[in-house]
């Protein structure tokens, strides 16, 4: 589907556009007014290529222990498959707009879109370890990519006046793929484990390959962009991500102090990241500019996002961690992922269509807001606590998650537009790492604190446990006794009593530890939207005391032109 004009060489085809049609920068598609259908084949087309980028990783992540039984590793060596995943992920934007705009989006389009569907493909034949670990790894790439892609079809799909609205629906896709793999997981593995799902996410693939090769994107400009240091930045740059992303994600599984290569492995992270920024810092015309990136509103602004992704790892981590202790499975799970699902799409529509420019940070401190009432109400969580009792907290934390996105976007945005074009490309590439490494941090730090607190518990309950205790000795008794009819030797029976009695006193530690998880996440959360409330309000604190100060200078100037009259 391809206008007669868009044969046209560029310098002739831009002169057809008017100037809202015209592509904000080079390497973006034009955007002329289409027709309502032609709209609809975009939004779809453009849902489908986001959805389908990250569905896999979402897979992935939600059902690891699975995988890890299917391919026979061991517990690390699951952990490795989500992080590389990331690892590759996080800096590939580094490049990905570059090459929009020197190569053209059709070469992109073709590049990443292949490249996915043979990464699906490659999944039906891959049965081990290193095979899968390559091809997850290819496919954090090219999940960057279609990513991107998602976005530029749903931009087409609204008119001028509303194309802010498609750039937040498509970012706030990415969020989904976790809940609706939660959702088509168990179904999936039921009907031939991990092969049925790669088929499906094969058959996905091809489906969105087929819409992107008939619903083709408009034209952009190219040019020439790519410089040489460029590739020395990459270079120092990219392994540093993936260092960092490794020590995040390994670090709670192998333990910060146990393992010697963790050290090592921040300590390449820091140095090449410091190499790469002082290589940017010293250019004319940097890759990534530091000094706008560095400036006070831009920390701030980071500093929210890097907040708001860890205090999420509450429902990504935390709730799940917590329901898989008290003896929940996938099947059980899947009304409350139901309604995640539910509540981000609606945080998704309420963040598109209520974006006002002015108040950018307002929607941030209210999404932190609800995560902080989210987190408290289920930090009173109990043995005897289901994914019932937990709708209403993460559906508040689910709106947050997907209200949050659009907001902090465009804050950056507005920044590039009002700054210079040119740090287009800083902003993207520091937006997606710190939604990707700030999701592995948050899960580090949930993990981290959950084993601390675990530890703590269990001594607590174990301190107050002793043969003395004639209730002790009664639940040894009743524990005990559910295997007086096997067991008839009386110290193995005891023995039966006192290792079930363990068993309860850790999954009552794990419980309690993951109430103070979720305390403490709620604690920090209520700290960022005051933070973020106080920073939204400075500016019309600072106006209104300008206006009372010029109001009462007024009559002074009025008295003073009075006595020399």
């Amino acid at each position: 589907m391809a206008p007669n004009n868009w044969h046209l060489p560029w310098e002739q085809y831009v002169e057809t556009l008017k100037p809202h049609e015209r592509p904000m920068m080079p390497g973006s598609p034009a955007t002329p007014d289409h027709s309502w259908p032609t709209r609809i084949m975009y939004a779809v087309t453009g849902l489908m290529v986001a959805t389908v980028g990250s569905l896999g990783n979402g897979a992935i992540t939600a059902n690891v222990q699975n995988l890890q039984g299917s391919l026979g590793i061991t517990v690390t060596e699951a952990a490795w498959l989500p992080v590389v995943f990331v690892m590759t992920n996080a800096c590939m934007n580094l490049i990905l707009v570059k090459f929009r705009m020197q190569y053209g989006l059709r070469l992109f389009t073709q590049i990443f879109l292949g490249a996915f569907v043979l990464v699906c493909a490659a999944h039906l034949f891959v049965d081990n370890y290193q095979s899968t670990l390559l091809v997850r790894a290819i496919a954090g790439m090219a999940g960057a990519g279609l990513s991107s892609l998602g976005f530029l079809y749903l931009i087409q799909a609204f008119p001028a006046a509303h194309r802010l609205k498609g750039l937040i629906i498509g970012i706030g896709l990415t969020s989904f793929a976790v809940p609706i793999a939660r959702l088509i997981m168990p179904g999936l593995l039921q009907l031939g484990d991990w092969r049925a799902f790669y088929l499906y996410e094969l058959g996905m693939c091809l489906i969105a390959w087929g819409a992107v090769q008939v619903v083709k994107l408009p034209p952009s400009e190219k040019m020439r962009v790519f410089d040489r240091l460029d590739f020395v930045t990459f270079a120092l740059f990219a392994p540093g991500v993936a260092l960092l992303c490794a020590v995040l994600g390994l670090g709670r599984i192998v333990w910060w102090t146990e393992a010697p290569w963790l050290g090592w492995a921040m300590i390449g992270a820091i140095v090449l990241l410091t190499a790469a920024f002082v290589v940017e810092y010293n250019r004319a015309n940097p890759l990534i500019n530091i000094r706008w990136l560095t400036g006070a509103d831009m920390l701030r602004l980071f500093g929210a996002i890097l907040l708001i992704r860890m205090v999420l790892s509450e429902q990504t981590s935390g709730a799940v961690g917590f329901l898989t202790v008290v003896g929940l499975g996938p099947d059980q799970l899947m009304g409350l992922f139901g309604v995640i699902l539910a509540a981000m799409v609606a945080g998704t529509a309420v963040s598109a269509f209520t974006l006002n420019m002015e108040k950018l940070n307002k929607p941030i401190a209210i999404a932190l807001g609800l995560i902080a009432i989210g987190a408290f109400m289920d930090s009173h969580s109990t043995l005897l606590t289901r994914p019932a009792q937990l709708y209403v907290s993460q559906a508040l934390i689910a709106f947050a998650s997907a209200m949050f996105i659009g907001p902090a976007l465009m804050q950056g945005v507005v920044k590039v537009l009002t700054q210079g074009k040119q740090n287009l490309i800083s902003f993207i590439v520091m937006f997606s790492v710190l939604q990707n490494v700030g999701g592995l941090a948050g899960s580090a730090l949930t993990g981290s604190l959950q084993i601390i607190r675990e530890k703590f518990h269990s001594n607590q309950l174990a301190a107050d446990i002793t043969s003395m205790d004639p209730q002790v000795v009664l639940r040894l008794r009743q524990l005990s006794g559910a295997y007086s009819s096997t067991i008839t030797d009386p110290a193995l029976l005891n023995a039966e009593g006192a290792a079930l009695l363990s068993r309860q006193v850790t999954q009552q530690a794990n419980v309690l530890a993951y109430n103070d998880v979720f305390l403490i996440i709620s604690m920090l959360a209520a700290i960022g939207c005051v933070w973020v409330t106080i920073t939204h309000l400075r500016p019309r604190w600072k106006a209104k005391r300008d206006a009372q100060r010029a109001a009462q200078q007024a009559p002074d100037s009025s008295a003073v032109a009075s006595a020399v009259d």
